[in-house]
């Protein structure tokens, strides 16, 4: 093993060892959008539940938190089998199900806000029509960001299919700018011939932000029977074997929109792969599918990031200006 990668060992090993409710002084903070971040990392939608997590470790200690996804009203998500494993991934297809804004507006939102947590609401919707409602309803709300999700490939209606088409999301980010000033992110697809044409729509039609990329579409097949074993069919893959793809499209937005502030999500498990979505473009990273099988894995990478970015006073001088390192 290299000394770097025996640094690297130990540190994620202190980080596992570490009491995660005792104070930590964040030294390298970031910018997203006009605001501030205490670090650079946030929990990535659909993974995150502050009911569980907060046995783990003091969720306002990250970055940020994006929540599961906000539909006008509660969606019981796909019916039957809804998730598989894939090598070195897992293949969802959930459904987005979730309780509401109305739920969230009276539960959710309120505890993240009173521990103090930088909160980005990730809103979801069957139609243009949806989206509006939610988006309408947290205009006056606390929450500190807007995630418009335009992208998860695991609903049959809305969707991925606003995402994949730039004059359509064009028209639905548009008629959400008006009715809100929040700091507002699209959360793109990577199941595009080309990422930049929804990226650059998005940010023509009023998004303050971007983050990509959301689930690839994928599947698994049971040998046994020959059918598919998701009942949904397809479903998102995430988890490490993403990474690479995530690292591209990142690269590429970041290439064709040089000044928008982007959130890098996709296979990030560890510091040292949330550094390479920096030195990609990204202004900060969401950490997802690491925390199905680690709780604690947001605020461990963290604080590896934390500690990778002491010795890089370039990069860190960055993000700190709410800059990107391309």
């Amino acid at each position: 093993m290299t000394t770097a990668a025996t640094a690297a060992a130990t540190d994620r090993c202190e980080a596992r060892q570490a009491n995660l409710y005792e104070p930590y002084e964040w030294r390298h903070p970031t910018v997203v959008a006009g605001v501030p971040w205490k670090n650079p990392v946030g929990t990535a939608s659909g993974t995150f539940q502050y009911a569980a997590v907060r046995w783990f470790y003091d969720v306002s200690q990250l970055g940020a938190v994006s929540t599961k996804g906000v539909s006008p009203v509660p969606w019981e998500g796909n019916p039957g089998v809804r998730t598989a494993e894939g090598p070195a991934s897992n293949i969802n297809a959930v459904g987005l199900q979730n309780p509401g804004v109305d739920h969230y507006l009276e539960d959710d939102l309120p505890k993240l806000k009173a521990i103090n947590a930088n909160v980005v609401t990730n809103v979801c919707g069957h139609s243009d029509d949806d989206y509006a409602e939610v988006v309408a309803k947290l205009a006056s709300s606390p929450a500190d960001m807007l995630e418009i999700n335009v992208s998860c490939p695991n609903v049959s209606h809305g969707g991925m299919s606003v995402g994949t088409d730039p004059q359509a999301l064009y028209r639905l980010v548009s008629r959400l700018r008006s009715l809100t000033d929040k700091p507002m992110i699209v959360k793109l697809t990577p199941n595009v011939t080309d990422i930049t044409a929804p990226a650059q729509a998005a940010v023509e039609a009023g998004a303050d932000a971007l983050s990509l990329i959301n689930t690839v579409v994928g599947m698994r097949i049971n040998t046994r029977t020959g059918k598919p074993i998701i009942d949904h069919v397809t479903g998102g893959v995430s988890g490490p074997a993403v990474l690479p793809i995530g690292l591209a499209k990142v690269w590429q937005v970041r290439t064709a929109l040089p000044d928008v502030p982007i959130i890098g999500i996709g296979g990030i498990d560890s510091g040292e792969k949330a550094l390479e979505y920096l030195y990609a473009g990204a202004n900060a990273v969401e950490v997802g599918a690491a925390a199905l099988f680690d709780p604690i894995a947001p605020l461990r990478i963290a604080r590896e990031l934390d500690a990778l970015l002491d010795q890089r006073p370039d990069l860190a001088g960055k993000l700190a200006a709410g800059q990107s390192w391309r």
